[in-house]
C-alpha cells in the first residue's frame, strides 16, 4: 500500500487535499502530521477513512518527533504545513520563520534520513511579490521579491528545498499556487470572512480601496495540480498553479453580497496593511504543457458552491469564530 506523509493536513488546503487523495486512490495510506495550532481543525477531517488515515499531532520543527512520525521509505512527503496569514506575520514574524523555514528544513532532513522517495513543497505566489497592472503574469523564472514576512519565509523555505536537490540529490518538487478558496477555509481569509460576516449582518472590512487583484483557484483544483506534480513533475522543478482568473477584491466582496442578498452598506473600507501587494497573477503554462493539468472549477461555479457550503455549515464556522472548535480536540483525543 502506498504511504504518503502530509504535513498540515488538518488545515484548509491540507485537509481538502487529504480528502481528495483518499477518494481518488483506494489503496493509499496517509500519515497526517499537524500541530493543531489555531488554523488546524480536526473537524475538517471527520469522515475520512480511519483505516487509511493516521493522524499524528506533532511539531514539524521537532527533529526527533519527525523521525518518529515519518515512516521508513514512505512514497512521498507533502509539506502543506505553514503559517500563512500575512497580517499575523506582520505582528509576529518569528513564528513564521520558525514554522515555514526551520520546519521545512527539519522535514527535508527527516525525509532524507528515512529514505522518503519524493518531497513536495507547497508554496505560494506571494514569493514573487507584486505585479503592475500591465505586467503579465508570474512564471517560474520570475525573481523572488517577497513583500511580507510571510512571503519572505516561504521564499526562504523554497530555496532550502531547491538546495536539498543540489546538495543531497533529494527528489524534490515545488508548487506555487495562487489564492485558494473553498470549504473549511479559516475565516480570517477574504472569502470566508466576508461570507460569514455577511450572513450575520456584520461589517465587512476591506483593505484600502479594495482594488487589489488576486488570481482565484478552487482548492480542489489546487489539490489535483499537486497530485499531477507529485506523479509526474521533474525532480528539482517548480510549477506555478493558477486558474487565469483575476478578480479585484472589492468585486469578489460585492458578488458575495449579491448572492447572499445583503446590502453593500455592510462594506467598511479600512486602512491598508503595510506592504500590501497590489496584484498577483500566475502563468500555469508549464504544468499545463508538461503534465496536462487544467482547472476544472470556474470561479462562478466555485464561489456559488462555497456560498452553499458555508450556509449549510454555519455551525462549523461559528465554532471556529468563537473558538469552541478547540473543544473537539479534547473529545477526539479522549476517545483514543
Amino acid at each position: 500500500m502506498p504511504t504518503w506523509v502530509v504535513t498540515g493536513g488538518a488545515g484548509f488546503i491540507g485537509s481538502n487535499f487529504v480528502r481528495l487523495a483518499l477518494e481518488r486512490q483506494a489503496d493509499l495510506r496517509i500519515v497526517n502530521i499537524d500541530l493543531l495550532t489555531y488554523a488546524g481543525n480536526l473537524e475538517n477531517l471527520q469522515g475520512v477513512p480511519e483505516d487509511r488515515h493516521a493522524f499524528v499531532r506533532a511539531d514539524i520543527c521537532d527533529p526527533e518527533a519527525m523521525r518518529q512520525a515519518v515512516p521508513q521509505e514512505a512514497d512521498a512527503l507533502l509539506n502543506f504545513a505553514a503559517e500563512t496569514h500575512v497580517d499575523r506575520s506582520i505582528l509576529g514574524p518569528l513564528a513564521f520563520v520558525r514554522t515555514n523555514v526551520l520546519g521545512t528544513q527539519v522535514l527535508l532532513d527527516a525525509a532524507r534520513e528515512k529514505g522518503v522517495k519524493r518531497f513536495l513543497q507547497v508554496s505560494t505566489d506571494e514569493v514573487y511579490g507584486s505585479l503592475g497592472p500591465q505586467a503579465g503574469a508570474f512564471t517560474e523564472a520570475s525573481p523572488l521579491l517577497p513583500s511580507s514576512p510571510y512571503a519572505a519565509s516561504k521564499a526562504a523555505a523554497d530555496l532550502m528545498v531547491l538546495a536539498a536537490r543540489r546538495t543531497y540529490g533529494q527528489n524534490v518538487v515545488l508548487t506555487r499556487c495562487s489564492n485558494n478558496y473553498g470549504p473549511y477555509q479559516f475565516p480570517e481569509k477574504l472569502i470566508p470572512l466576508v461570507l460569514s460576516n455577511a450572513l450575520e449582518d456584520k461589517p465587512l472590512p476591506v483593505y484600502g480601496d479594495g482594488r487589489q487583484v488576486r488570481d482565484w483557484i478552487h482548492t480542489d483544483d489546487h489539490s489535483r495540480a499537486v497530485l499531477a506534480v507529485l506523479d509526474g513533475g521533474r525532480p528539482g522543478a517548480v510549477y506555478n498553479i493558477g486558474a487565469r482568473n483575476e478578480r479585484q477584491n472589492i468585486d469578489v466582496v460585492r458578488e458575495i453580497l449579491r448572492q447572499v442578498g445583503k446590502p453593500e452598506s455592510l462594506i467598511r473600507f479600512v486602512k491598508d496593511r503595510p506592504g500590501h501587494d497590489r496584484r498577483y497573477a500566475m502563468n500555469p503554462t508549464r504544468i499545463e504543457t508538461e503534465l496536462g493539468w487544467r482547472p476544472q472549477v470556474s470561479f462562478e461555479e466555485g464561489l456559488a458552491d462555497s456560498i452553499r457550503w458555508y450556509r449549510d455549515h454555519a455551525d462549523w464556522w461559528r465554532r471556529v469564530k468563537d473558538g469552541s472548535y478547540r473543544e473537539f480536540y479534547a473529545k477526539w483525543y479522549g476517545n483514543r
